[in-house]
C-alpha cells in the first residue's frame, strides 16, 4: 500500500515537471517577434523621353486585293472535257494549253469540209475553162465560184472548231479553280467558263471613303491634288515596301452608301499579293509639327479618356491625360498632353498606382548587353 502511494506521487512529479518545461518554452516563444518582410525598393520601368516630331497625315481604311486584268476563259466550241492541262493556282502563259476537249468529231467535220472544199475547187477550175470557151452560161460558173467560196470557208470554220479543242490561256497569270471536271459535258453558251485567270502585277487595291473620313479632307472628297501618297499596310501590321498611286476616283458619291469609290495599284513583281487579300489602305495627306510618338502599350484607355503614365517629379508615378489622334505602325500619334523631355513609361503599367516610386531606365539598345541594375538603398 505504502509502495503504490510513493509511485503515484512520483508519477505526479513527472507531469508537473513537464508542465513547467512547456510553459517555459511557450513564454520564451512570446518574447521572439515575427522577422516581417524586407522593404520593397521603387519599381523598375522602362522610360521614353518624347520630343515633338513632324509626322505625315494619314487617313487607314480597309480595302481588298484584285487583279489588274481578271480573264475568265470559256469554251468556244461543246464536247466532253476529256483532260485539264494544268495545275490549279499556277502561274500560266498567254497561249498555255488548259483544257482538252473531245476532238473525234471535230476531226470527222475537218475532213468532210476539206472534201467538199477540194471538190468545190475542182468544179470552179473546171467551169472556168468552158466559160471562156462560152460552152456554158455565166450563171453556171458564178454558182461554182459562190460554191468554192461557202466550202472555202467551210473548212476554215471546221479547221477552228477543231483548234478550240484544245482550251487555250487568253493571257498569262494567275490561274484560278477549274469551273469543270474531266468528263462533264461543256456547252457553248452561259455554261461554258472553263476557270478564269487573275493577272496581280500590276495588282489593284479597292476601298471606299465614309463620311467621317472624307470630312477631314478639303472639299470633303479625294482628289489628286489632296493626297501625297498611297501606302499599303499588310494584315500583320507591316508596311508593304513598294508605295502605289490612285488610278481610280469616282466622280460621284455613292448615295445608298454616302462612300466615294476608289482604287490604288501597286507593283507586284514578286506575287507577294494575291487577289482577294483584305489589306489597309493608307493615304498621306501632309504633314503634322509639334506631335509625339508613343508606343501603343504605353497608352491607358480609362473611361476618362486615354492617358499615359510619366515617372514625374521625384521619380514618382504622374497620371498624365493625352489627346490622341491616329495609329502610326506600333505608335499612337499624341496630338495633346505631353511636352517636351516627358518620361512616359511603357511597361509594367499594370503594377502602378498614382505616386509610387519608380526607378527609370532607358530602353535597352538592340544587340547591347544588358546594363548592371543597381539595387535601391534602403
Amino acid at each position: 500500500m505504502i509502495s503504490g502511494t510513493l509511485l503515484q506521487r512520483k508519477n505526479i512529479s513527472i507531469l508537473l515537471g513537464a508542465g513547467v518545461l512547456s510553459a517555459t518554452l511557450l513564454g520564451a516563444c512570446s518574447d521572439t517577434k515575427p522577422a516581417g518582410a524586407p522593404p520593397m525598393g521603387p519599381m523598375p520601368v522602362t522610360v521614353l523621353e518624347v520630343q515633338p516630331q513632324r509626322v505625315p497625315t494619314s487617313i487607314e481604311i480597309m480595302a481588298q486585293t484584285e487583279g489588274a486584268r481578271e480573264t475568265e476563259v470559256r469554251a468556244r466550241v461543246g464536247g466532253i472535257l476529256v483532260k485539264r492541262l494544268y495545275q490549279e493556282g499556277e502561274t500560266v502563259k498567254a497561249g498555255q494549253p488548259l483544257f482538252q476537249i473531245d476532238r473525234s468529231s471535230y476531226e470527222i467535220a475537218l475532213a468532210e469540209a476539206k472534201a467538199k472544199a477540194e471538190q468545190a475547187a475542182r468544179e470552179m477550175n473546171r467551169l472556168k475553162g468552158l466559160i471562156e470557151a462560152k460552152a456554158i452560161s455565166q450563171k453556171e460558173y458564178d454558182d461554182s465560184v459562190s460554191n468554192n467560196a461557202i466550202a472555202q470557208a467551210t473548212l476554215h470554220q471546221a479547221e477552228l472548231n477543231l483548234s478550240w479543242t484544245t482550251v487555250t490561256a487568253p493571257v498569262g497569270g494567275a490561274t484560278g479553280r477549274a469551273a469543270k471536271s474531266e468528263g462533264n459535258l461543256i456547252t457553248v453558251g452561259s455554261d461554258s467558263l472553263l476557270t478564269s485567270i487573275f493577272q496581280s502585277n500590276p495588282i489593284w487595291v479597292r476601298f471606299s471613303l465614309g463620311d467621317s473620313d472624307l470630312s477631314k479632307l478639303a472639299g470633303g472628297r479625294v482628289t489628286r491634288n489632296n493626297i501625297t501618297g498611297v501606302q499599303l499596310v499588310l494584315t500583320d501590321g507591316t508596311l508593304y515596301p513598294k508605295t502605289g498611286k490612285l488610278n481610280f476616283l469616282a466622280s460621284n458619291i455613292d448615295t445608298t452608301l454616302g462612300t466615294q469609290q476608289l482604287r490604288a495599284e501597286f507593283d507586284n513583281s514578286d506575287n507577294q499579293l494575291l487577289p482577294g487579300q483584305f489589306v489597309r489602305i493608307r493615304l498621306l495627306t501632309g504633314e503634322r509639327n509639334g506631335v509625339f510618338l508613343v508606343p501603343q502599350s504605353a497608352v491607358v484607355q480609362s473611361e476618362q479618356g486615354n492617358l499615359v503614365m510619366l515617372a514625374g517629379e521625384g521619380d514618382k508615378v504622374t497620371p498624365r491625360p493625352v489627346q490622341t489622334g491616329e495609329w502610326r505602325g506600333q505608335d499612337w500619334v499624341i496630338l495633346g498632353g505631353l511636352k517636351a523631355g516627358d518620361k512616359v513609361i511603357v511597361d509594367n503599367l499594370m503594377k502602378l498606382r498614382p505616386g509610387a516610386p519608380v526607378a527609370p531606365h532607358p530602353p535597352a539598345v538592340p544587340g547591347a548587353a544588358p546594363a548592371a541594375q543597381q539595387s535601391p538603398k534602403a
